[in-house]
């Protein structure tokens, strides 16, 4: 258990920050404040670390700790674990098609559901999901991957699992394609040098330029293609299969797979956040903000670090970058008018 509770609490503390991170950013920064879904999905999953992740760290076995559950708790439990993960898969699927049309159809006036919308219709079906995940007997664990086989969990998994990854798949896939066809075609000659790119598509990409590889066609899109859905089956396909296969799963295993599913909470920040260049842009600026505001090593010119200066530095010499003619003068004049000191032992 003490195993346990180590990993688990320190995907509990990168899920809080991660995305507190993130969702302070875009709430600062004009320019972001359009992306409804990064930050919904961000605060989805703060909801589920200040909700679900606690239950599986305080809670009895399949939970890391102790506290045993009453019924009315285990309901309540396995009603906010059901409607916390369909809002975030869900929610994810939203992400995916957004940026399909963004980059893939950024000057085409065609009309788009309003964000309100679909985000209601995301906690319209998790509710849905929720409310089912009451029916019929609970497990003795308040288990939603241990229990009695009902009607409850097929919906769940096609829903909230197999629909989004669907979604993810083409959305991302699509990009792919578009990216290889682009990739393949011979540029047209450049006269001059090659201005930045400033295209939506740059400021929308999840990777940054160098992690694509220069020998793979599309390699950038590919990356992202393999990034967005590995994570997303790699974390949720083997708690959903458990799901639909229950009363074969150990405890230990039962509590790997809960966990396991847990990490999608704190990857989406780094995933979805802090690999796209207006994020990091506007987070490094505020990093610098407050490092300028904090008194501090770093405030010394850029030269100081250097190995000469650090020595001039240490001598008084005033041509340090770390002080002034005037300091320097006047820890030279010190050094060479010090008690019982000649040149030479001053050196």
């Amino acid at each position: 258990r003490l195993v346990g509770l180590i990993p688990a609490a320190f995907l509990e503390v990168v899920t809080l920050l991660g995305n507190g991170t993130v969702l302070a950013v875009v709430l600062r920064t004009p320019a972001l404040r359009k992306a409804i879904y990064l930050a919904h999905l961000c605060l989805v999953d703060l909801l589920a670390a200040v909700s679900v992740m606690p239950l599986g760290l305080l809670a009895a076995p399949p939970g890391l700790g102790t506290v045993y559950l009453s019924r009315g708790q285990c309901r309540a439990a396995r009603f906010v674990t059901a409607t916390l993960v369909s809002a975030c898969t869900l929610t994810l699927a939203a992400l995916g098609l957004e940026r399909y049309r963004y980059i893939l159809h950024p000057l085409r006036p065609r009309p788009r559901p309003p964000p309100i919308l679909v985000l209601g219709l995301v906690w319209g079906v998790s509710g849905l999901l929720g409310g089912l995940s009451l029916l019929g007997r609970p497990s003795p664990n308040c288990s939603l991957v241990a229990g009695p086989p009902g009607p409850f969990r097929p919906l769940w998994a096609i829903l909230a699992f197999a629909l989004p990854a669907l979604l993810l798949l083409v959305s991302y896939g699509s990009i792919f394609r578009v990216a290889r066809l682009a990739a393949l075609r011979p540029p047209p000659p450049a006269p001059g040098p090659r201005p930045r790119s400033d295209s939506l598509d740059s400021h929308l990409s999840i990777l940054p330029p160098r992690l694509a590889s220069p020998h793979l066609v599309g390699g950038k899109a590919a990356l992202t293609l393999a990034l967005v859905v590995g994570q997303f089956l790699g974390c949720w396909l083997p708690f959903f299969a458990a799901c639909l296969l229950p009363g074969r799963w150990s405890i230990g295993v039962e509590v790997a797979l809960t966990w396991l599913a847990y990490s999608s909470f704190a990857a989406h920040p780094f995933l979805y956040g802090l690999l796209q260049r207006p994020v990091r842009e506007e987070l490094s600026r505020l990093a610098r903000a407050w490092l300028r505001a904090v008194p501090g090593p770093w405030h010394c010119p850029p030269g100081t670090w250097l190995p000469q200066s650090f020595l001039k530095l240490l001598r008084g010499d005033p041509e340090s970058p770390a002080l002034d003619p005037s300091a320097g003068q006047e820890a030279n004049t010190m050094t060479a008018e010090g008690p019982g000191l000649d040149r030479g032992e001053t050196t």
